[in-house]
């Protein structure tokens, strides 16, 4: 971590970074089921050489729940895909209970694949146009190795039912016969129904209608008490989503850990001026 530096915004000098002891104390957590360290990663095109992340390092304990805050460009997206091994780092390790996330023939991943649910930003595109709600909830299932329909059948109408959804209506629907609240909320479902050990959320309400968010956090609240052992990693410029969702905030800006720390502390007491400005910003909305 870069705790006690600066850094410069279009040459002007800002604030402090800030980090909280929890990141520490997580590490060094038997119960710590994500860890990523000291994580860096470019993207060249062609001439073009542009830093998406920083030495970041974050830690996530079992039925824990981080939320992953800032702007466009921050460097959340890549973050997401390195910490579920969609993309490799040039630096830095990611661990998965333990074991190292590199390549998906490496243990962690195999085991993150197993244990882990993730939820986009738009459900429409996450599901398939052709498949009735039933078959999109249930191919995890599927792809699990589980072969026994009504079991499967039981376990989608269990999800549907988590999200607030009613089976009877929505089990053969397609994508098209859905508002956008509903297919996110059948995207949770899909995610669920393995019971994951963690849920990542990409920036799970940016593309929903007001009505619709409200009933999505009501789903993610709901999923929370209902799986209180499970790990939720939200992803999110929207800092109403984070303080309904999460116990602790991590803000990240140009690539960096800017700020850490609990959830009311970070936004009733912000430290960092990046953090400073994404509140004012928010209240202006």
């Amino acid at each position: 971590m870069n705790n006690g530096s600066s850094f410069v915004a279009n040459g002007t000098p800002t604030g402090r970074i800030v980090t909280d002891d929890a990141l520490e104390s997580a590490a060094n957590n038997n119960a710590v089921i994500m860890r990523v360290g000291h994580i860096s990663k470019r993207f060249n095109r062609g001439t073009d050489c542009r830093r998406a992340l920083c030495d970041v390092s974050l830690a996530v304990a079992q039925g824990e729940s981080v939320a992953i805050i800032g702007g466009s460009g921050s460097g959340k997206s890549t973050l997401v895909r390195i910490l579920l091994g969609l993309d490799s780092a040039d630096l830095g390790t990611v661990e998965y209970r333990g074991q190292v996330v590199h390549g998906r023939r490496s243990p962690g991943w195999q085991l993150l694949r197993q244990e882990s649910g993730l939820v986009l930003q738009n459900p429409f595109a996450s599901l398939d146009p052709r498949w009735t709600v039933a078959r999109s909830i249930t191919e995890p299932l599927f792809a699990a190795g589980i072969r026994d329909r009504k079991a499967m059948a039981v376990a989608a109408e269990s999800a549907l039912e988590q999200v607030g959804l009613e089976p009877a209506q929505f089990m053969a629907r397609y994508p098209i016969d859905l508002s956008g609240g509903q297919a996110q909320r059948v995207a949770i479902a899909r995610a669920m129904v393995t019971n994951p050990a963690l849920l990542v959320a990409d920036e799970p309400m940016s593309a929903i209608d007001v009505v619709a968010r409200l009933q999505i956090l009501g789903s993610f609240t709901a999923l929370r008490h209902a799986r209180p052992e499970m790990a939720l990693i939200t992803v999110s410029h929207d800092l109403g989503v984070a303080r309904r969702l999460a116990e602790r905030i991590v803000v990240l800006h140009e690539g960096r850990i800017v700020e850490s720390g609990p959830t009311v502390a970070i936004l009733e007491h912000p430290k960092h001026d990046y953090t400073k400005c994404l509140i004012d910003a928010a209240s202006l909305e």
